[in-house]
């Protein structure tokens, strides 16, 4: 099995550091926050990428599913029936002094 941890080399481009625990100049921290941040940058583009077309998909679906219900109201004739029936009913009942 591989070993878990990486190998030390004498290569000084390949050498781990710690900057908690080892002494660097302010040189080498800014370079390493400027690495830091070039990675960030990339991160963050793609995770705004991603972020974008969920968003658009979820307001996608938000839209059609407002779409649909308002659509599927306009279909119902149920109060309309109502309302013929409530006509035919009046209609065919005799007339008192109390309608």
């Amino acid at each position: 099995m591989a070993d878990k941890k990486p190998s030390t080399s004498d290569a000084p481009f390949a050498k781990r550091i710690d900057p908690t625990k080892d002494d660097l100049s302010n040189e080498q921290f800014h370079f390493i926050r400027q690495v830091e941040l070039e990675q960030w940058k990339k991160k963050t583009q793609k995770l705004r990428g991603r972020n974008v077309v969920t968003g658009l998909a979820i307001g996608a679906l938000v839209m059609g599913i407002y779409g649909y219900t308002f659509w599927s109201v306009s279909q119902e004739r149920i109060m309309d029936e109502i309302d013929e029936e409530a006509k035919k009913a009046r209609t065919l009942m005799s007339k008192t002094g109390a309608n």
